[in-house]
């Protein structure tokens, strides 16, 4: 069971990354992110994806802005861009696919 919450948790990262990456430069605010995440988890939480944002911003790949209405506002940062862009290395903790082209 273990590996499937970690496969989710995972590919979660990787489809908010993707998702901001599409975003850019504006950004996205969690509610947005949490429909594209339910497009593919029909079940995530708001406290699931806080916790993969929380993650990639620990990660430095995502700027975090918690607003006082409790919602967050998320944007990538260079190194975000350059993980959705395969210009770096992409680190375990994050289920993003191999390069297959070019």
């Amino acid at each position: 069971m273990a590996d499937i919450v970690k496969a989710r948790r995972e590919g979660m990262r990787w489809n908010i990354i993707v998702a901001l990456d599409k975003a850019r430069p504006i950004g996205a605010m969690d509610v947005l992110l949490l429909d594209v995440v339910r497009c593919i988890y029909a079940d995530a939480t708001p406290n699931e994806l806080q916790q993969q944002l929380d993650y990639l911003a620990g990660r430095k790949m995502v700027d975090i802005d918690k607003r006082a209405d409790g919602h967050w506002y998320a944007k990538l940062t260079a190194l975000g861009v350059d993980i959705a862009e395969y210009t770096v290395e992409c680190r375990e903790g994050i289920a993003r696919p191999k390069k297959y082209w070019g």
